[in-house]
C-alpha cells in the first residue's frame, strides 16, 4: 500500500482496534492484494492517553512515534500533528461505554470537533474516521439492512454522540476544509479485545451466554482485520473523499450462531470444558432493560451492563455490498475463523477464559 505521505496520525492508537489498525499498517493485510505490502517509509503518529503504555506500539517499529494526551485538549492534538503537514489521519478512538452520559458529547463530539480542528491547521490530507451503528438505531424487521442511505435513527446517548460526531464531520467537508471519510462499525471483536469481551467467552464455557427472546436476531460483526482493511481502503480510495461506508463482515449472524460457534470452538478445538447451557431470558427482559437504560441516562447516568442487555433481541444488521463495490473491500474472515483467532488471542495472554 502506497500513502504518498510521510506521516499517518491515529487516534486511540492504545485501544483495541488502534492497536491492531497500528499493526496492519507496519505490516500489511495479507488478506488484500492492496494492503499486503506495507508503506515502508510512512511513520506512525500515535495518540496515547496519559496512562496507557507505549512499549507495545513502539516496539513493532522505531517509525512508531508515541504522543501522550488527551483527545480533548486542543494543545495535545497540535503536537499531534507537529510536523506531519499532509498527513493521513485515522480517527478511531471514542467513547463507548463511560460512567456518565455528558462524558459521551465530551469526547466522541467535542473531541472530534478540537481534533479535526487541529487536522485542519496541519493540512491533513485525509482523515478517515470511525463512526458506528448506533447513530441508526435498531432495524425494524428482520430483513432489513442499514445500508448508506439509511437515515439517523440515534439508540440513546451514544447513538446522538456519534450522529452528532458525523454531522461534525460532514460540515467540514460540505465546507471545503477537509477531505474525510466515515467508516460505520458495529460491534466488532478480535485479538486485543478488551476484559468485557473476555469475559463473554466464559460466560458462554460456563453455560450462561445470554439469548434473549429465540436468538435469531441478527447481528453484524467486523473482525478486526476487516475493519481495519475498511480503514485502510477507505484511506487509499480517492473517489471515497467526502462518502461513508459501512465496514463489517460479510453477513450478519443470529445471537444463536455466534454462541453456538464460540462454545463449539472452546470444546472442540481448546478443549476447553462447556456447560452446554444457555442463560435464556424472554424478550421482555430486553424491552424492561431499555426502559431503565432510558431512565438512567435522563438522569446523565450510564450502566453497561443495563445498556448491553437492552439490545439484546435487536435486529442491528448492515450491508457492506457499497464498500465491496467501491473500495474493492473483502471481507476475508467470517464467524469462526475470527473467534478462533479471538480464543487463541486470550489464551497466548495467559487470560482465563
Amino acid at each position: 500500500m502506497d500513502f504518498g505521505v510521510e506521516h499517518v496520525v491515529v487516534t486511540g492508537a492504545g485501544g483495541w482496534l488502534g492497536r491492531n489498525l497500528v499493526r496492519a499498517l507496519l505490516g500489511g493485510l495479507a488478506d488484500h492484494p492492496r494492503l499486503a505490502e506495507p508503506d515502508g517509509r510512512i511513520r506512525v503518529r500515535c495518540l496515547l492517553l496519559p496512562g496507557e503504555d507505549a512499549a507495545e506500539l513502539t516496539a513493532l517499529s522505531e517509525r512508531v512515534e508515541p504522543v501522550v494526551g488527551d483527545l480533548t485538549d486542543p494543545a495535545a492534538c497540535q503536537e499531534l500533528f507537529a510536523g506531519t503537514r499532509g498527513a493521513v489521519l485515522f480517527h478511531t478512538a471514542g467513547l463507548i461505554h463511560p460512567r456518565r452520559v455528558r462524558d459521551f458529547y465530551r469526547v466522541n463530539v467535542r473531541g472530534t470537533e478540537t481534533l479535526l480542528d487541529a487536522a485542519e491547521a496541519a493540512g491533513v490530507r485525509r482523515a478517515v474516521v470511525v463512526s458506528s451503528n448506533s447513530p441508526f438505531g435498531t432495524n425494524p424487521h428482520a430483513d432489513h439492512l442499514f445500508d448508506e442511505h439509511s437515515p439517523y435513527h440515534p439508540y440513546m446517548h451514544y447513538g446522538r454522540s456519534k450522529m452528532q460526531m458525523e454531522l461534525a464531520v460532514r460540515r467540514r467537508v460540505e465546507g471545503g476544509r477537509l477531505d474525510a471519510v466515515l467508516i460505520r462499525a458495529p460491534w466488532f471483536y478480535g485479538p486485543y479485545q478488551p476484559p468485557r469481551q473476555s469475559q463473554f467467552f466464559t460466560m458462554i464455557r460456563q453455560g450462561k451466554g445470554p439469548i434473549v427472546g429465540g436468538g435469531e436476531n441478527r447481528r453484524s460483526m467486523a473482525y478486526v482485520d476487516n475493519l481495519c482493511q475498511g480503514l485502510l481502503l477507505a484511506a487509499l480510495t480517492e473517489a471515497a473523499a467526502g462518502k461513508a461506508y459501512w465496514i463489517a463482515d460479510r453477513r450478519p449472524y443470529t445471537m444463536n450462531e455466534v454462541i453456538d460457534t464460540v462454545e463449539r470452538l472452546l470444546e472442540q478445538e481448546f478443549g476447553l470444558p462447556v456447560a452446554h447451557k444457555r442463560m435464556r431470558l424472554p424478550g421482555l427482559a430486553s424491552e424492561v432493560a431499555w426502559c431503565c437504560d432510558f431512565a438512567l441516562q435522563s438522569l446523565g447516568l450510564y450502566h453497561q451492563k443495563i445498556h448491553v442487555l437492552s439490545e439484546m433481541n435487536k435486529h442491528i444488521a448492515c450491508s457492506v455490498a457499497l464498500a465491496q463495490r467501491e473500495l474493492d473491500y473483502r471481507p476475508a474472515v467470517e464467524l469462526e475463523e475470527g473467534m478462533r483467532r479471538s480464543i487463541r488471542w486470550c489464551l497466548d495472554q495467559g487470560l482465563t477464559l
